[in-house]
C-alpha cells in the first residue's frame, strides 16, 4: 500500500469557538439542506421561508482520503429548534463501516446520538472536555440542546468516507426533543 506523502503541519484550534486555521474546505448547512431529517416538515419549511437559517458548519483540513492519513475538522451547531426538535448534524455511516472517530467537545451542550443498522441506539452528552468514542459501524449525530453553539473537534481516518444516504432513507433511531424540563430523548 502505497501512502500519499504529507508534509508534517500544525494548525490553530481556538478550544472556544473551533475556530480552525488554516482550513481547506467549508462545508454550511442551511435548514433547506436538512429537509427529512426533522419529524415537523410543516415548521421546517416555514423556517426556509422564513430565511433559511444556518444549522451548523464544519472546517476542515483535508488530506488524502486514504489509509494511512487522519483528517479533522471542527463542527460548529448553532442554537436552535424546528418545531420542538433541537437543530442536529444531518448524521451519516462511515463508507468504511470499520472505521472509527473521536470527538472532543470544546464549547455548548449537545448530545452525540448513535445508531447501528441492526437497530442499537445510543446516546452521550456532549459538552467541553467529553472525549466521545465513535466505534466502527456506528451511524452518529450531534444535537445542540443549550443556547450557544455546540463545538466540537473530530479525528478519523482518511479512507473512511462519508455515507448520509442511509440516514436519509432510514432515519435516525433517537431524537431529542425540547421538553418542560429540558432536552428529552424520544
Amino acid at each position: 500500500m502505497k501512502v500519499t506523502a504529507v508534509d508534517p503541519f500544525a494548525l490553530a484550534l481556538d478550544l472556544r469557538s473551533g475556530a480552525l486555521q488554516p482550513y481547506t474546505s467549508r462545508t454550511q448547512r442551511h435548514l433547506s439542506d436538512m429537509r427529512g431529517a426533522f419529524r415537523d416538515g410543516a415548521a421546517l419549511e416555514d423556517l426556509v421561508r422564513g430565511g433559511d437559517p444556518l444549522v451548523y458548519e464544519v472546517l476542515q483540513y483535508d488530506l488524502p482520503e486514504e489509509t494511512g492519513q487522519l483528517i479533522c475538522c471542527t463542527t460548529v451547531l448553532y442554537p436552535g429548534t424546528v418545531g420542538a426538535e433541537y437543530y442536529m448534524t444531518k448524521g451519516h455511516y462511515h463508507l468504511v463501516r470499520e472505521t472509527a472517530e473521536i470527538y472532543l467537545g470544546l464549547s455548548g451542550q449537545g448530545y452525540l446520538l448513535l445508531m447501528t443498522e441492526d437497530g442499537r441506539s445510543w446516546a452521550e452528552p456532549l459538552g467541553p472536555g467529553t472525549v466521545a468514542y465513535v466505534p466502527p459501524a456506528w451511524a452518529h449525530r450531534s444535537v445542540n440542546v443549550g443556547e450557544e453553539p455546540l463545538v466540537f473537534f473530530a479525528v478519523y481516518p482518511g479512507q473512511a468516507g462519508h455515507d448520509y444516504g442511509t440516514i436519509e432513507r432510514t432515519g435516525f433511531a433517537q431524537r431529542v426533543l425540547r421538553g418542560p424540563q429540558g432536552p428529552v430523548l424520544a
